[in-house]
């Protein structure tokens, strides 16, 4: 594998990118805003006149993505607790943001179900036992509703969240402990505490990050960049995670991850 293109991101400190089609945009961190690129034939143009500051200067952004229908991009931001989101126009232009105040406090990473309700984990700031998540709907315009207030599942550092394929389950991932837990997901998007410990790293120490559900959802993997780890867990249609081994050698500076 080698790079295809290489292109300015449009800020400092790039966190995170969102790509539908031929559209895509970065989260640039040290200077909160998002930036819009073209995508073609693995090349990148930069879509002028595309950047678009988030709700404050002290947004200290965590992750962005498309929804569902790719009519909105939405950010969170750990700095103001707060969730935004953007329109997105005919000519893959964002307008907004349109801001909300999150339910809990430090909104993270977030996964969206298949009618496209978000799932949105909250860090409390690491305060231990504190971590938690909660839902919103998102309507054509991008605009939020909470359905789900913070539902805590005890543990500490909350980072990102995976729903499965049936909708039926939402994983997270606790920094904080090494440990996963499991959501139940309501035919209306709102949460339950399945199990604050689904799966464990078995060191119960810092590390566990970056998650992702196989494409046919029978597989949940996980990152721990500080035991330089990958590990993965059958997911059962019950919601149970049963560990099917880890993999060594992952280097330290690897941050996310996908699964096909």
């Amino acid at each position: 594998m080698r790079p295809a293109d290489r292109i300015a991101s449009g800020g400092r400190e790039p966190t995170s990118v969102a790509v539908r089609g031929s559209l895509a945009y970065v989260l640039n961190n040290g200077t909160p805003n998002i930036n819009g690129f073209n995508l073609r034939d693995g090349k990148l143009s930069a879509l002028d006149g595309s950047a678009r500051a988030l709700s404050a200067p002290d947004a200290d952004p965590a992750q962005v993505a498309f929804s569902l229908d790719g009519g909105a991009l939405i950010v969170t931001e750990r700095g103001t607790n707060s969730i935004s989101s953007y329109a997105i126009d005919e000519h893959g232009y964002a307008v907004g943001p349109t801001t909300i105040k999150s339910t809990g406090k430090t909104p993270y990473g977030f996964d969206f179900t298949a009618t496209g309700s978000l799932v949105v984990t909250e860090a409390f700031g690491g305060n231990v036992g504190a971590a938690a998540a909660s839902s919103y709907a998102v309507d054509s315009h991008g605009e939020l509703r909470a359905l789900s207030g913070s539902v805590g599942d005890t543990r500490s550092e909350v980072c990102w969240a995976a729903v499965t394929n049936d909708d039926r389950f939402a994983y997270v991932t606790n920094f904080g402990d090494g440990t996963v837990s499991s959501y139940e997901i309501a035919g209306d998007g709102r949460l339950e505490l399945h199990e604050p410990v689904a799966a464990s790293t078995g060191h119960g120490e810092k590390g566990i990050r970056d998650e992702a559900i196989s494409r046919d959802g029978h597989y949940l993997y996980a990152i721990d960049a500080d035991a330089q780890k990958v590990l993965g867990w059958a997911v059962g249609e019950d919601g149970r995670l049963e560990s099917v081994g880890e993999f060594e050698g992952v280097p330290s500076t690897v941050a996310v991850m996908a699964a096909s």
